[in-house]
């Protein structure tokens, strides 16, 4: 549950975060009679992200193993794209994502349509959500469509929603700054297992060489695929199931927090490996230098929405 807990938490906080301050500007521009119109377009997102998962897990249903693991393989990689953008875009937006956000409004609100402020409501809302979506499905998919994922993303998303009200309602107050550095490289983490598993779904698939394969390497004294030294390029790398039990409750937590499986390709280990060696490093190093500094007044003041 913690991995997804992890991603519907951050995910939502900064939905709520952004709808917020929307908000906000509305009622402090006079004009809450269109901040039903905003949440229409929120509701409009979060039905595409729910819609988007839908196809995703019951269309894979009809399609045979080898197209199963290969669309699961390429969305895997997807969503690992996305969120390694999403990271390092809140530490370059977070300073001016509320200017960015009220401007937007203005314009709509300019323009008289009754759709610029639905589509702003959606827009906002929507590239979260299908990140939300893809990395989800990725997740549950890994963990063999356990149900105590789903339930951890919502329970993540629950709270997200509760913080992001407390927030804006000036009952808690919180250093968002660190808690973006801090999810963010918990994400970075996370997001090198998904890689690690979608190579899996490709190797299985056929469109990456591996154990599954005829470029397997052989054990000449066993017979059946190397593993380690000899199980180089496209053997596995290590097999430990006979210590730590593929399905066990250690292996659980050790593939929710660290991405490690007791059976790795080579492939995963070297895909696993250069992604935190490179995306983990710059985040690191941009974290350090110039850190994304959250203002506080990127969360909207209570005040500026009265009774909202």
């Amino acid at each position: 549950m913690f991995p997804t807990f992890l991603i519907g938490l951050r995910e939502g906080l900064e939905a709520a975060l952004v709808v917020g301050i929307l908000v906000a500007y509305l009622v402090r521009s006079g004009r809450r009679d269109v901040v039903p119109r905003l949440l229409a377009g929120v509701l409009l997102a979060i039905l595409l992200a729910v819609a988007v998962g839908a196809v995703m897990t019951f269309g894979a249903y009809t399609l045979s193993f080898e197209a199963q693991e290969l669309i699961g393989g390429g969305l895997s990689l997807l969503a690992v794209g996305m969120v390694t953008w999403m990271v390092f875009w809140m530490q370059r937006a977070a300073r001016s994502m509320k200017a960015d956000l009220e401007r937007s409004a203005e314009r709509a609100l300019l323009s008289g349509s009754l759709w610029s402020i639905v589509a702003i409501g959606f827009v906002s809302v929507a590239r979260e959500g299908i990140e939300t979506t893809l990395l989800l499905w990725s997740m549950v998919r890994s963990f063999g469509n356990a149900p105590e994922a789903l339930i951890g993303a919502v329970l993540g998303i629950v709270a997200a929603a509760l913080l992001g009200w407390l927030l804006q309602r000036g009952f808690v107050r919180l250093d968002l700054r660190r808690f973006f550095a801090w999810t963010g490289a918990a994400l970075v983490v996370v997001a090198a297992g998904v890689l690690a598993y979608g190579v899996h779904d490709l190797q299985e698939a056929g469109a990456l060489p591996g154990p599954f394969g005829a470029l397997a390497p052989v054990d000449p004294v066993t017979g059946a695929v190397a593993v380690g030294v000899g199980g180089v390029p496209f053997g596995y790398a290590f097999d430990v199931s006979a210590a730590i039990a593929p399905g066990g409750p250690l292996a659980a937590v050790l593939q929710a927090t660290i991405g490690f499986t007791p059976q790795m390709t080579w492939l995963q280990v070297l895909a696993w490996g250069a992604y935190l060696l490179i995306v983990g490093g710059l985040y690191v190093r941009r974290v350090r230098q110039r850190p994304a500094r959250v203002p506080a007044s990127a969360v909207p003041d209570p005040s500026e929405q009265g009774a909202s």
